[in-house]
């Protein structure tokens, strides 16, 4: 029970919806050529899981003293299970992760993809133990991340089916693959900003340097709203681009993401206290999670 509080169950499972969601509500109903039949599907799913979980119990091991300042009633290692024990799990996770990365490589044809489990996992240590504490360095890339769990679908399930006569649909149901990872990658980044701010007490004792630390929680506060306001007339551009003549997709985007997002950046406009900042952080996931169900209902567009 402890071992699975460490991986954040909620957040692997919110991988494993989208990545279905990509599959089976995007790709199957568009008609895409896909490659990866339910079995490699699944394992696809599950190396991806893996080698999140592993990153999930790196950081929380780079981050027991830190945590022990900002959320003493949620540290795990030391108390609940030990170091040792959670490093053991790490290398499990990872080397079940990366060889099913190769078992599946091998099985599409694509040997040189097992490439970018090893990458991914050895990207996710050294945001663990580095590059959480260059300034947005580490913001940078954990979002890159978000972003990949998404494209690694289209990465292994599209471009292998790809040839003379279908590389139009399928670079086009790619696109939209492409849209909305960088649409989590943006929410994912002001999120990891918005923890910086809760966490700034924390993050001081431990020697980081994240951006509320560098120019202020004040002056923090200010970029997230700026980014809030931009994610806005982001959405609302797509929108008016792709989506105006498709009423239900319309009505979807404006009510359950760009008001949301307008309700955040009130927020985050008179943010101040701790409290404030941890409410945020579940609104962007709630935003997110919402924007990532509008997957399901992508295909009503092409009707």
């Amino acid at each position: 029970m402890n071992v699975l509080k460490l991986v954040r169950p909620i957040n692997l499972l919110f991988i494993v919806l989208v990545q279905a969601f990509v599959k089976y509500g995007l790709f199957n109903p568009l008609g895409a050529e896909t490659t990866l039949n339910t079995i490699d599907f699944s394992l696809l799913v599950i190396a991806t899981v893996c080698i999140a979980a592993a990153g999930n119990i790196i950081n929380d091991i780079y981050d027991v003293e830190i945590d022990r300042i900002n959320k003493p009633n949620k540290v795990l290692i030391g108390k609940n299970i030990s170091e040792k024990k959670a490093n053991r799990w790490y290398i499990a996770l990872n080397v079940i992760g990366v060889g099913i990365g190769f078992y599946l490589s091998n099985n599409i044809g694509k040997s040189n993809f097992a490439a970018l489990f090893i990458v991914i996992s050895a990207l996710l240590y050294l945001y663990a133990s580095y590059l959480k504490g260059i300034l947005l360095a580490g913001n940078f890339l954990i979002s890159l991340l978000v972003g990949m769990s998404i494209l690694i679908v289209g990465l292994f399930d599209l471009l292998p089916a790809i040839n003379a006569q279908n590389q139009t649909s399928q670079f086009t149901v790619f696109k939209i693959l492409l849209d909305y990872a960088l649409f989590a990658f943006l929410l994912n980044f002001i999120r990891e900003i918005v923890k910086d701010i809760q966490d700034i007490n924390g993050d001081k004792n431990g020697g980081m340097n994240s951006l509320p630390i560098a120019i202020g929680r004040k002056r923090a506060t200010t970029v997230v709203f700026v980014l809030g306001v931009f994610t806005i007339l982001t959405v609302i551009l797509y929108s008016y681009t792709y989506l105006y003549h498709t009423q239900i997709v319309a009505l979807y985007f404006l009510f359950l993401i760009v008001a949301p997002l307008l309700y955040f950046c009130v927020k985050a406009w008179s943010a101040e206290q701790r409290k404030d900042y941890a409410l945020l952080s579940k609104l962007l996931k709630l935003i997110m999670f919402l924007g990532m169900c509008s997957i399901l209902l992508y295909p009503l567009v092409n009707k």
